[in-house]
């Protein structure tokens, strides 16, 4: 789960928003006071930085304090004025994105997840199941820093198991989605192929539903 903090001096619209950003499935931090903001030192994926704030610290200094020590974490500005100035002094101290107040929650929402997936977009491309991560974009299955060696075939069932979490298969549909549909042999081979990918990594919990197929929990 991503944490997001967010800055933010009206309370009303403080709590709108983490609200919004919670429902979407973040971890959010708020402050409505820019000092406690620059004294927070906990990792974060993401800010959402009010220019102007009712202390004597603003968005500026938040974020001039942020990229002193990183470089690459998102920020995205938020202001009741829509002035060049403001996006152009945001866009020299390192910010990705301004948006002007008043603004939709779901808009604000809706950067930030664009914005998660451009910067984190390889951990999109990953999935961890028990102790396994899978990487969808190089194929690989590593477990305990080690990689298992899949075939083609049973990397594909491997993702048809994990994209289908708790559903059941019967043979013939994964037989289909592996082999196609013009494969006209025994459905067999789907026996076959779970057992292999079941001895290269016996913690999968697939269970065998007799006479139908398989499930993947």
């Amino acid at each position: 789960m991503y944490k997001i903090c967010l800055v933010e001096d009206e309370k009303n619209l403080n709590n709108l928003i983490v609200t919004y950003l919670k429902k979407a499935n973040y971890d959010v931090v708020s402050f409505t006071k820019g000092i406690d903001a620059i004294n927070y030192n906990e990792k974060v994926d993401l800010w959402i930085l009010d220019i102007m704030l009712e202390d004597d610290i603003s968005g500026y200094d938040i974020i001039k304090k942020i990229r002193e020590t990183n470089d690459v974490v998102p920020v995205i500005f938020t202001s009741a004025r829509d002035q060049d100035l403001d996006k152009i002094i945001g866009l020299e101290l390192g910010s990705d994105d301004y948006i002007t107040k008043p603004y939709s929650p779901k808009e604000l929402v809706l950067r930030v997840n664009n914005m998660i997936k451009r910067v984190y977009k390889s951990e999109f491309n990953k999935i961890n199941y028990e102790d396994y991560e899978i990487d969808l974009n190089k194929r690989t299955v590593i477990y305990n820093n080690e990689e298992i060696n899949l075939t083609t075939l049973e990397f594909d069932l491997l993702i048809l198991f994990i994209n289908n979490i708790n559903k059941s298969l019967d043979r013939e549909l994964i037989l289909n989605k592996i082999w196609g549909s013009g494969y006209y042999g025994s459905d067999r081979v789907v026996d076959d192929l779970v057992r292999r990918l079941r001895k290269k990594m016996n913690k999968l919990k697939i269970n065998t539903i007799y006479g139908y197929g398989y499930r993947l929990s």
